[in-house]
């Protein structure tokens, strides 16, 4: 990392070009390589003010909402492959205008939107979320396949055949997954859901491939994409999202006061956990952070503290060389990734600015924050 974080604001995510442009750069080789087309997903990365260098390297992206396909539509200047749980009517047209790919959660979803113009004459290309009832994700809160689960068709619900219209399946089953993950799983969907295959066009493997990690065996992923795009003859699409942004930036924060309480002491930060870091009390998972360990026993050790009022805005321990002290910047790694998405301005505290290190090695503020923005949000 050759970011100078004293030239950047605090609190701050700082995205860094030259490991955004490595992770661009072995996408592209996956989609050159494999014949696949890989699409960014907005759920996981949304930063658009880096879209421009993005677009070098990718030509569209996948959305969930009416708002991330405009975004898709006007940012990246494609229509957007966009799939929800479901869809609201008031908000349809504009969902088919900025959209080149649809995909239904259920078949009364699809039915009942199938009567429009764009969606009947294939203009807009419909297809199916299905459910394979297999998963490799161990946390409930990420596995689409565990009992019961509302998302996607399952086999059994399609014993008639797929309905007229349809041209392309979609399955969304890893998270932050492997390549041999994905071959457990594509040996299933073939097997349950191959007899359609003749019928289609394309097939969405939906996102958690982990393309960009440092372990992950990119070569086989190329092999069994190829593969399966020859053996089926469909289209093949990815649309990852911490692929894109992993490990690209991290997020500046300082430590504003140092409170001790029965022997553990806490670093209270300008930043919160609760609403600039959701995802660690979320999943949960104690981020990185720069010059810090897990605990050591004789070395200065400190959990950190968010600056809301919540009682639980805290993360911890970790271990420091020297003791902490006011104005000491805390640097947590690989924050871009879903983090900035699911941030809020609870409390109204600020949000971080949000800047890029250029390859340059220059601080390019991108947007800051102040009350307009937390006013806007409440009425």
């Amino acid at each position: 990392m050759s970011i100078d974080y004293n030239k950047t604001p605090s609190p701050c995510y700082v995205i860094e070009e030259d490991r955004f442009r490595k992770n661009l750069s072995l996408i592209k080789r996956v989609s050159d390589g494999s014949g696949a087309e890989i699409i960014l997903a907005f759920k996981g990365f949304a930063m658009w003010g880096v879209f421009p260098i993005l677009r070098e390297y990718i030509s569209g992206a996948a959305a969930s909402s009416v708002d991330e396909a405009r975004l898709c539509f006007e940012e990246i200047g494609s229509p957007a492959h966009t799939y929800s749980p479901v869809y609201k009517e008031s908000e349809f047209h504009s969902i088919l205008k900025y959209s080149s790919h649809i995909s239904f959660n259920s078949l009364n979803q699809f039915r009942k939107y199938s009567k429009y113009s764009q969606v009947s004459s294939k203009k807009v290309s419909a297809g199916l979320r299905i459910n394979p009832e297999y998963s490799e994700v161990s946390h409930g809160l990420y596995n689409p396949c565990s009992p019961g689960s509302r998302l996607g068709v399952n086999a059994d619900d399609l014993k008639n055949g797929l309905p007229a219209g349809i041209e392309g399946l979609h399955f969304h089953v890893l998270f932050e997954s492997d390549s041999y993950a994905l071959e457990k799983v594509l040996q299933i969907v073939e097997v349950k859901f191959g007899k359609f295959f003749p019928q289609l066009k394309w097939i969405n493997m939906g996102g958690g491939h982990l393309m960009t990690r440092k372990d992950y065996d990119v070569d086989h992923l190329i092999e069994i994409l190829k593969r399966f795009r020859e053996k089926s003859g469909l289209h093949v699409i990815l649309e990852p999202g911490s692929a894109f942004a992993w490990e690209t930036g991290e997020l500046v924060a300082t430590v504003e006061d140092i409170v001790e309480n029965q022997g553990i002491k806490t670093a209270i930060l300008d930043v919160s956990f609760t609403a600039h870091m959701p995802d660690c009390l979320e999943m949960p998972y104690k981020p990185k952070i720069d010059g810090a360990t897990d605990p050591v026993t004789g070395k200065p050790t400190y959990r950190m503290g968010g600056n809301s009022c919540l009682a639980g805005d805290v993360m911890g321990e970790w271990s420091f060389e020297k003791e902490l002290k006011p104005g000491d910047r805390i640097i947590f790694q690989d924050m871009i990734h879903y983090t900035m998405v699911k941030t809020t301005t609870f409390n109204g505290v600020h949000h971080p600015s949000i800047g890029i290190w250029t390859m340059e090695g220059k601080f390019k503020l991108i947007k800051e924050f102040g009350y307009e923005d937390y006013k806007n949000r409440l009425s």
